[in-house]
């Protein structure tokens, strides 16, 4: 007897996330070998969607040359000269290949940089 209850989509004996329906007749848990017939499936519809940030809000738009180190995707980052959310990034290889980048981080509000090795 099933312990759970749901969507079709997990597996009602232990509740994992069951794979795909493929060929075969039969859908097996990874988990626990429980079956499920691909029947169950039929009425099944799967949609999707992708969803974009607005593009003003992704990236600051850069006006002038000395404004150069403003361009770059915005991140959720509190400065921590003045404390405000908005840094922008970019990553450069400062070391040796074998190194991880290093990441430098601007304020968007004070321009406030900052670095970050990985």
């Amino acid at each position: 007897m099933s312990c759970f209850k749901g969507d079709v989509d997990f597996c009602p004996e232990c509740g994992n996330i069951l794979p795909l329906p493929s060929r075969l007749n039969t859908i097996t848990c990874p988990r626990c070998s429980f079956k499920i017939s691909v029947q169950d499936f039929t009425s099944q519809v799967i949609k999707s969607s992708v969803m974009f940030n607005p593009l003003d809000q992704s990236s600051v738009a850069v006006e002038s040359a000395e404004d150069a180190e403003l361009k770059g995707p915005v991140i959720d980052r509190k400065c921590s000269r003045c404390n405000k959310e908005g840094m922008v990034y970019h990553t450069r290889q400062m070391r040796s290949a074998d190194e991880g980048q290093t990441v430098f981080f601007t304020c968007i509000h004070c321009r406030f940089q900052e670095k970050e090795d990985s």
